[in-house]
């Protein structure tokens, strides 16, 4: 055999090897993950809502949320291929404390986070924020523009939201399939200039 031949074989198989990265999708309570899954992935997502209750008013904080009929009792999973190379695999975990065991696991192989903000509601995404930093995870920020929200610079995002100054904001709409693809991406690209820094 040609070992020339078996060498430019290899190179090109691989080519064709895809890498697979566990994206998570966090945010805080109602803030859009479910809908930000749904809009990317080209499989059905996984879903695990579950309609809301009486009960659940009474511990979910429904101000400032409209028409949230349903919450994620486990997670929202869904797949979205980037490149011939890039498949991401988008994990979406429940935005209240009391799910917040559902966090450990959840963490674990991930590559890195996109943090969905609601501009209205900023000071709920510093719960989320701490566990996210707790468990080492690299992360972008997405505020999710809802109809009527809103809008803030981008320095009055990073001052609110006490951002390193390296750390990405982008806005989106989780409706939007094209804004919020544009959103994974300046996650991934920060991920691949971390990774190359290391």
């Amino acid at each position: 055999m040609d070992s020339r031949h078996g060498s430019a074989e290899g190179v090109h198989l691989a080519e064709k090897v895809q890498i697979a990265a566990k994206i998570l999708v966090v945010g805080h309570f109602a803030v859009g993950k479910t809908t930000f899954i749904g809009t990317l992935s080209e499989i059905p997502p996984l879903r695990t809502e579950e309609t809301m209750t009486q009960a659940g008013a009474e511990i979910d904080d429904l101000k400032g949320v409209r028409g949230k009929t349903t919450t994620t009792v486990a997670m929202d999973f869904g797949r979205l291929t980037l490149s011939d190379r890039l498949v991401l695999y988008l994990f979406g975990t429940p935005g209240q404390q009391r799910f917040v065991q559902v966090w450990e696991d959840m963490t674990r192989g991930a590559l890195g986070a996109l943090i969905l903000v609601d501009p209205e509601r900023l000071r709920d995404s510093f719960a989320v924020m701490d566990l996210v930093e707790k468990y080492g995870i690299s992360y972008a920020i997405a505020v999710n523009h809802f109809d009527g929200s809103p809008s803030h610079t981008e320095a009055e995002l990073r001052e609110a939201l006490d951002l390193l100054p390296d750390t990405p904001v982008v806005t989106c709409d989780a409706r939007d399939e094209k804004s919020s693809a544009q959103a994974l991406v300046a996650l991934v690209r920060y991920l691949q200039s971390h990774t190359r820094q290391e």
